[in-house]
């Protein structure tokens, strides 16, 4: 989908010896580094028979653990990945996802795999609680224009003029366009209402997907179900390295070197795995189940920390209908029901090729923050999905349901709460040997959703290699830059923060 770049990130916990090796030094923050023909995958592996393997245990089997797991099996390590029970996939194969624009290490994996999973770039459309608020087009389609007028030019604003959207830049974050488009649009990425989401989070996210670049927001979809179109091939691809793939397996305690701190053993129950090094790649509730039962982890405090953390309650609810109804938009994101949760609608006729020629309606929504329609049993939650869907879908209320899937998914996504981010991890731990991935995990790498998880997993698989000094370090393309003027802004904004900062009394004025 899209080439490899040859550019990659070098970040700031790789040691001198990478340095040496790509023919640079270190320096704070991100440097990026060209190299040609460097770091071959598989050219260890040959090495590696000759000599015991070093063992890996991955512990989680979404994009964080399966990007670990892929990059250390190239590399010639024993790795073993250990589900806990939720199926390959957890915790990121909950409802339909979006992949957006800028995934350039997802959509590079996927080139790696031969697989053809998505969907062409998809319109879509979002609704407040008062109607159509917004379309989104195709943006590559359209002319580019510098970063951000052409977002606030080409989106089809229903019932926002184009002069108010020019004229709001200032005022982002407040007014109409906040509240009818942003607010909508934050309930459904950082799946909460937009006062429930820190602020961090929600410019990154909106800077990420919407501002950085015309073409950001532009999204394609898997024409099944992640787990079956790129899930399994993964799996079946890993299985083909060597890697070992344990399902239904709880960690519940690690056994550490007391002389060097090192990580030697996962447990589960009864069952242990010797480690060399581990990668922990779970969501935030299941990491604090296991700390809960761990003898180890509940007395580091950057484990218990993350037990001041939160995760979303999320409800996805697929509908066989008797007739064919008009979805307006392939994808349409709604908020605004009750200002309690947000949900999307997916028109699967158009998204999922086993439901292409189906001579009735086929659908699915996703609802998030779903508190209150989590404890209701499956008849209920229809009741009430029909009336909330009406709102947006003409003829919907005339047509039977004549079968349906709900699937209960509690506290399974991250939940960026004001705060939160002083209890989330670093990828390194107080455990020499043990590291950790996932959406939640602090990465300076830019990325969010999907793409974080499984940039956090390369990265991890990164830490490994430089911890135990054998293969190749993966090679992790970087966001793309910000675009002439906007960097031009961010310099001047340095500069004059640097002059302010030397004139006396400047602090005490501008508290």
């Amino acid at each position: 989908m899209l080439a490899m770049s040859k550019w990659f990130t070098l970040t700031p916990f790789m040691s001198n010896r990478f340095s040496k090796r790509v023919g640079f030094s270190n320096s704070p923050g991100s440097v990026r580094a060209h190299v040609n023909g460097g770091g071959d995958d598989t050219n260890n592996s040959k090495n590696n028979d000759k000599k015991k393997k070093k063992k890996v245990v991955v512990v989680g089997s979404g994009w964080a653990g399966l990007g670990a797991a892929h990059h250390l099996c190239k590399q010639g390590f024993d790795v073993t990945v250990l589900d806990g029970g939720d199926g390959i996939g957890s915790p990121d194969n909950v409802g339909i996802q979006g992949f957006w624009y800028p995934y350039k290490n997802i959509f590079s994996l996927v080139d790696e795999l031969a697989i053809k999973p998505f969907t062409s770039w998809t319109r879509s459309a979002q609704y407040s609680g008062e109607g159509l608020e917004v379309e989104f087009p195709v943006y590559q389609e359209l002319p580019q224009l510098p970063t951000p007028l052409g977002t606030l030019y080409h989106t089809q604003f229903v019932r926002l003029p184009l002069v108010d959207r020019l004229t709001s830049l200032p005022l982002i974050a407040a007014g109409k366009l906040y509240q009818d488009i942003f607010g909508p649009l934050l309930q459904v990425g950082l799946f909460a209402p937009a006062e429930q989401c820190s602020a961090a989070a929600t410019l990154g996210l909106l800077y990420y997907l919407t501002l950085a670049h015309q073409k950001h927001f532009d999204v394609a979809f898997c024409r099944g179900t992640t787990k079956q179109k790129i899930f399994e091939p993964w799996v079946e691809s890993l299985k083909a390295k060597g890697c070992e793939m344990l399902e239904d397996k709880k960690v519940t305690d690690f056994n550490f070197d007391e002389e060097t701190g090192c990580v030697t053993e996962v447990v589960c129950g009864n069952e242990t795995y010797c480690v060399d090094a581990v990668v922990v790649a779970v969501g935030i509730t299941t990491l604090q189940e296991t700390i809960k039962k761990s003898a180890a982890l509940c007395k580091r405090e950057e484990f218990l920390k993350v037990l001041n953390l939160a995760g979303i309650d999320v409800v996805t609810v697929k509908l066989w209908l008797d007739r064919k109804v008009a979805i307006p938009n392939p994808s349409n994101a709604c908020a605004g029901f009750d200002d309690l949760f947000g949900c999307t609608i997916f028109d699967l006729n158009v998204i999922h090729d086993e439901h292409k020629d189906d001579t009735e309606t086929v659908l699915e929504a996703d609802f998030y923050h779903a508190n209150e329609l989590l404890p209701l049993n499956d008849e209920l939650v229809t009741e009430k999905v029909i009336s909330y869907l009406s709102k947006y879908i003409n003829d919907l209320e005339s047509a039977c349901v004549v079968a349906k899937e709900i699937g209960r998914f509690p506290k399974r996504l991250t939940h960026f709460f004001p705060g939160s981010y002083k209890y989330m991890m670093r990828g390194s731990t107080s455990f020499p040997n043990l590291f950790m991935a996932g959406d939640w995990i602090i990465t300076r790498h830019g990325s969010w959703l999907q793409e974080k998880s499984y940039v956090t997993g390369l990265e991890a698989a990164n830490r490994v290699i430089d911890y135990l000094e054998e293969g190749s370090f993966a090679k992790v393309i970087p966001v793309e830059e910000d675009e002439p003027h906007i960097e031009a802004l961010r310099s001047l904004n340095r500069r004059l923060n640097e002059i302010i900062s030397q004139v006396p009394l400047s602090s005490y004025f501008l508290q």
